[in-house]
């Protein structure tokens, strides 16, 4: 049964002091820039880099540990807090990671836990710390103890984290990830920066044709010369993006597809796959796509959200315009730290029949636009 995830909660990271934030199927953030939106869809990012250990990677790239933490913090007070909640019906499950600084700028587990709570038949919750001191989680280690209590919990946890996936198709260089050729065999799923999108789309073409086509067509709606993919193995066992356009039997490159194109091929393909990841995050996928473009973007978006959750972070009005009140979370710093709220409905209300959601953005009735920063009342 798969476990949808209610809540992500993050501390102590870059400018997040501390935040909790409920997901529903589609979760829309929108805020200015320095807000915060970014920081949080890292720290998700973190989450699915843990459970493939490879957290002293990722911390490198980052910078090192001072980077990530919050306002630079040092001593006994230095900490990174990631939680994940999810669940189905009775069935809860929550993992949680303290980071703490140590030596060469890395990040160890003060603690790592899973918990499980079947609220059917227990008050509380069952938890487990799997780990302290570690350099990299234990998740994996725990989850091959076979039947008992901690094994099951880690392995129902790595399922939910690896579901923790954000995708990255800014990239549109000469030696962009998705121009190369890639392996046949890499096809199972669409790499985060779209790397292998040629032996995905393959295998799509093969085992599920109905939903190739349908990204075809989609693709074909906002970029009308398109025909078809044209994608076959060679020699030595890759597959390069090739495509036809209509009424011509030229074949061309990726380099072909001018930047939007090329990245709304990606965000389709992601959206529009027959068994997307649990958890979809995508920031500022609007970038270089043209408004009808990004209309259709948002109803991939929809139609994704019927077999995965959503979370966006944009700056569309375009894009804000196709959601929901209730989808909406705003980004904005109070006192020097990210603060992530839903605006509330009663106080919308008489706008909302009038207006559109980014009318009432771009008039700053929701927040999330530049201004003096706020302070905390009290």
């Amino acid at each position: 049964m798969a476990r949808r995830v209610k809540s992500v909660t993050v501390s102590g990271y870059k400018s997040i002091r501390e935040v909790e934030l409920a997901l529903g199927p589609i979760t829309v953030l929108v805020g200015p820039n320095g807000a915060g939106k970014s920081n949080f869809i890292e720290a998700v990012e973190l989450l699915g880099r843990i459970a493939d250990g490879d957290l002293r990677m990722e911390v490198g790239l980052r910078g090192g540990a001072e980077a990530m933490l919050h306002d630079g913090a040092k001593g006994p007070a230095a900490r990174i807090r990631l939680r994940v909640e999810a669940g189905e019906g009775n069935l809860d499950n929550a993992y949680e990671a303290v980071l703490v600084p140590a030596a060469q700028g890395e990040l160890v587990f003060e603690r790592e836990v899973v918990e499980f709570h079947d609220t059917a038949l227990y008050e509380q919750p069952w938890n487990r710390i799997i780990g302290r001191g570690n350099r990299e989680s234990r998740l994996s280690e725990v989850a091959g103890e076979g039947p008992r209590e901690a094994g099951g919990v880690a392995r129902h946890t790595l399922s939910i984290l690896r579901g923790c996936r954000v995708y990255h198709f800014h990239d549109t260089t000469p030696n962009a990830p998705v121009k190369q050729a890639g392996y046949a065999s890499d096809s199972e799923t669409l790499h985060p920066d779209a790397g292998n999108l040629a032996p995905f789309l393959l295998r799509l073409r093969e085992e599920h044709s109905g939903e190739y086509r349908k990204i075809v067509r989609t693709i074909r709606s906002v970029a009308p010369f398109f025909r078809d993919f044209t994608l076959a193995e060679d020699t030595g066992g890759r597959v390069r993006l090739r495509w036809k356009q209509i009424g011509s039997d030229t074949v061309f490159p990726a380099e072909a597809l001018s930047d939007g194109t090329l990245r709304f091929v990606c965000l389709t393909v992601l959206l529009l796959q027959p068994n997307p990841p649990a958890l979809l995050v995508l920031d500022e996928p609007e970038l270089g796509l043209h408004p009808s473009a990004i209309r259709v973007l948002a109803e991939s978006l929809r139609s994704a959200a019927t077999r995965s959750q959503i979370l966006v972070a944009t700056q569309s009005v375009t894009l804000l315009d196709e959601f929901g009140l209730d989808e909406l979370v705003v980004a904005e710093r109070v006192d020097g730290a990210t603060e992530l709220r839903r605006p509330d409905p009663e106080e919308l209300a008489a706008w909302l029949d009038d207006y559109s959601l980014g009318d009432l953005w771009l008039k700053n009735l929701l927040g999330g636009r530049p201004r003096p920063e706020r302070k905390r009342r009290g």
